[in-house]
């Protein structure tokens, strides 16, 4: 129970990653909310996690939820200990573009959920957060990689890379700790986000596991138990760092 009685707010955590995180949470004793714009997938989320996790409905673009998130997370249960910056991934069809097909408005929307929201989030947490609590970003091995049609999705990560270690060196006088995950392909519903046909899902899969060294995709709780032991007490002394769960594709060539 490496986070017992220690307060969450995982956004994106109605399905995905953001949910596999908010089950190894669950089970090492955190409480807290998870955050999401499907009602739907919150409902039943909410129902696995049980009654110390509540469910938040919200657009993480829009600064007024994010408020709403934070303040109905600190009337249910106090300060805040740990929040993971989980929300973003892609906008359906304009996820996949060529540079020579990019339009302001895709770009915009890439950057609002990937980037944008990300920054606001933590400068929204600020007055509901423990001295002493851990921030968790979710970026990817995409933003370190050159991965053609993604051009803004990678971009937008990288920039959330930066903002880890810049936010630790502005939040170090509160001994806030600033981490970041790097996942690479992990078996969620992330091919459909980025609006790739159904048909065409298990051929994209094929090619992603041939590309990583481990042979397979990633599960969603493989994130979760490194996300909790950067949460928990053990991570003490880790700050300003990415930690790459991927497979092996950045740290073993082939």
């Amino acid at each position: 129970m490496r986070l017992n009685g220690k307060v969450a707010v995982i956004t994106g955590g109605n399905s995905g990653i953001g949910f596999g995180i908010a089950q190894e949470f669950e089970k090492e004793g955190a409480r807290g909310s998870i955050h999401g714009r499907n009602e739907k997938k919150l409902e039943l989320s909410q129902q696995y996690l049980g009654d110390n996790f509540i469910a938040i409905k919200g657009d993480i673009t829009d600064l007024s939820d994010i408020d709403a998130m934070f303040k109905t997370t600190f009337e249910k249960f106090g300060k805040i200990d740990t929040l993971v910056v989980n929300a973003g991934g892609g906008v359906g069809n304009d996820t996949l573009m060529p540079l020579a097909e990019i339009t302001e408005e895709s770009y915009d929307k890439m950057t609002d959920l990937n980037l944008k929201s990300a920054y606001f989030t933590v400068q929204k947490s600020l007055p509901f957060l423990n001295d002493g609590a851990s921030i968790i970003f979710i970026t990817s091995v995409a933003s370190q990689m050159g991965a053609p049609g993604f051009s803004v999705y990678c971009a937008a990560k990288a920039a959330v890379g930066s903002l880890v270690r810049t936010f630790s060196a502005e939040l170090v006088s509160r001994s806030i700790r600033v981490n970041a995950i790097s996942p690479g392909i992990i078996d969620t519903p992330v091919f459909s986000a980025i609006g790739i046909p159904d048909e065409q899902i298990p051929d994209v899969q094929s090619m992603f596991i041939g590309k990583t060294p481990l042979g397979r995709m990633g599960k969603a709780s493989e994130i979760g138990t490194v996300a909790t032991f950067l949460a928990s007490d053990e991570a003490s002394f880790i700050v300003g760092e990415e930690i790459n769960v991927d497979g092996g594709v950045l740290g073993i060539k082939q």
